[in-house]
């Protein structure tokens, strides 16, 4: 039965507990998300429309597979560290105060790496859009959003 408690009005982010299962990607690209925290600050408010997660890269690690939606925009702000960020074009260093976002819909992959030692801490946003698919150029990999949650396939369409 699901949680009927009434949101908070306001918490402490770094109170509110990680993310209990890691990743969602099958169990190949799973590992891959070593090293990366996060902590779902919108579910906390039952937000509905989009998502806000605290993350953490520890040294080393990587925000997700380099990506691109189809019909999801995402939104980062590096509140603390030096990730590199990898889109189409190339890295990009970036630091805290800077931000970055990413249209949906216009192919350009991107991904966070944490290749500094110590930790990077950001604030991710994300369109909780239906019917999203998401593209990984450099792995044997796609995903369709499905009934809420993500459906992983190979590229040739094979489910994994």
């Amino acid at each position: 039965m699901p949680d009927q408690s009434p949101a908070p009005v306001a918490c402490i982010a770094a109170d509110v507990p990680p993310r209990t299962v890691a990743s969602a990607y099958p169990p190949p690209f799973a590992a891959r998300m070593q090293g990366r925290e996060k902590r779902a600050l919108g579910d906390v408010f039952g937000l509905a429309d989009f998502g806000v997660n605290l993350t953490c890269l520890l040294p080393g690690a990587v925000s997700a597979l380099r990506h691109a939606h189809a019909v999801q925009d995402e939104f980062v702000y590096i509140l603390g560290g030096t990730p590199v960020l990898i889109t189409n074009s190339g890295e990009t260093p970036l630091a805290p105060g800077m931000c970055a976002g990413f249209r949906a819909g216009t192919g350009d992959a991107h991904q966070l790496v944490n290749r500094s030692d110590a930790p990077v801490v950001y604030l991710e946003v994300g369109s909780r859009t239906a019917g999203d698919r998401v593209t990984y150029p450099d792995d044997d990999l796609e995903a369709v959003r499905v009934d809420g949650a993500w459906r992983f396939l190979h590229k040739d369409g094979t489910p994994w």
